[in-house]
């Protein structure tokens, strides 16, 4: 059941994407990386299991900022495409500040959601900065990776190339740098080094599943189009 709801979510979310750059041109991608943005750091806080292996569902939407600003390179060139990841980290900012305010008021005695809020938006500082570092770092690196191997392999026969690594590489650098900065010290090294492991291999699989949908996207003509920096 997991699994079924794993690729359909991936399916849903990657054509999200291209769904709005294909109604909304360059607008509709920065539309769906703030949306992306803050939905997966709502949906972070479920873990389930994929094929035996633990996953949280942020990761899929997550992974879906990465198609998008991969088409913003692509498509528009690499200043458009950081547009695009500082917009999202801005959005994250903002979601972070405005919830742990709201968590600060105090409940009237008629409320029921604090509790529930609680749970969803309480974040350790550690988890805060983890998240937030991750998502900065990781994203600028793959916006600069896609330009550099674009600029080794232009040719649209490399697309899956250019796209694939930059995304799979910065993807590993997400992954260990949250997963270190959130849990070390607090989880035994192996449990560390296991999780970095596991979620790893459920992004990677998410990675290639997003390269035709790219592809994709590449044949979309809107008025813009790429004038490189």
């Amino acid at each position: 059941m997991n699994e079924t709801l794993f690729f359909t979510a991936i399916i849903v979310n990657f054509l999200g994407v291209t769904l709005a750059y294909k109604l909304f041109s360059k607008t509709g991608i920065y539309a769906w990386i703030a949306l992306a943005t803050v939905i997966a750091n709502i949906e972070v806080v479920k873990c389930v299991d994929i094929f035996g292996l633990p996953l949280t569902l942020g990761n899929v939407t997550y992974g879906s900022i990465f198609l998008a600003t991969d088409i913003l390179n692509e498509k528009y060139g690499r200043e458009k495409a950081q547009k695009g990841v500082f917009l999202g980290f801005f959005s994250l900012l903002v979601l972070t500040l405005f919830t742990q305010i709201d968590l600060l008021y105090i409940p009237s005695s008629n409320d029921f959601a604090q509790g529930a809020m609680q749970t969803i938006f309480a974040l350790t500082p550690r988890i805060c900065l983890g998240s937030m570092l991750a998502y900065l770092v990781s994203n600028t690196m793959d916006v600069f990776l896609y330009k550099k191997i674009r600029d080794i392999l232009p040719s649209d026969k490399f697309l899956w190339v250019r796209n694939n690594a930059a995304t799979m590489t910065s993807q590993l650098v997400d992954t260990i740098l949250f997963t270190f900065i959130a849990f070390f010290g607090v989880f035994p090294l192996s449990i560390v080094l296991k999780l970095c492991f596991t979620t790893y291999v459920l992004k990677l699989i998410i990675a290639v599943c997003d390269t035709p949908f790219l592809y994709l996207a590449k044949r979309i003509n809107n008025d813009e189009q790429i004038k490189e920096n």
